[in-house]
């Protein structure tokens, strides 16, 4: 029996004299493992958005990649997963542009706001906590070097760090679209 037919078995009941269908919806085993090793790498790809350490849109596109891999790829399309990767993509964008944001809108110069995006690229050698660290002491370093007073760049870097919490709750929206379409892709199994 193909997966279709398996889909979509019937059961045939007796009222009187009188026959009806009722469609009893069920899930092929290959969809049930791929929901069950689908579930950490959602837990994970959750957790990754308030834990820098763990790259979680990543985590959550890999899990959707392995659950396509499991299931054949019968429900996922390759417009799914293009349009999965450049949320990815969006998402590690505000980790990394959000943080200039927040230092421009505490008053900082552009000096404040390219040390905040330059000071994100500490994620490459000290891990992810470099874009939690990194943006705050870039921002910070940028108003000192043109010259700021040390108060007026703390006040930049806390705009950097103020900008970085609001990234994260837009990532953590971001992500919940991307749950969102995979939900909306597999609703027929």
């Amino acid at each position: 029996m193909d997966q279709e037919q398996d889909c979509n078995l019937s059961r045939y009941g007796n009222i009187g004299f009188e026959y009806f269908v009722v469609e009893l919806p069920t899930m092929h085993s290959c969809n049930l493992w791929g929901l069950a090793l689908l579930v950490p790498f959602v837990a994970a790809g959750m957790a990754g958005v308030i834990v820098p350490v763990i790259p979680g849109p990543l985590v959550l596109f890999v899990g959707f990649l392995l659950y396509g891999w499991v299931t054949g790829f019968a429900h996922l399309s390759l417009g799914f997963f293009i349009g999965q990767f450049l949320i990815v993509l969006l998402c590690y964008a505000v980790d990394f542009l959000a943080s200039a944001w927040g230092a421009k809108r505490f008053g900082g110069s552009k000096a404040a706001a390219w040390g905040a995006v330059l000071g994100s690229f500490l994620f490459f050698f000290v891990g992810p906590l470099g874009l939690l660290v990194g943006p705050v002491v870039g921002a910070v370093i940028g108003e000192l070097i043109v010259g700021q007073e040390l108060r007026n760049a703390l006040r930049s870097g806390w705009g950097s760090l103020w900008g970085f919490l609001g990234g994260t709750v837009l990532k953590f929206i971001l992500i919940m679209v991307m749950l969102a379409w995979f939900i909306w892709s597999i609703r027929t199994i």
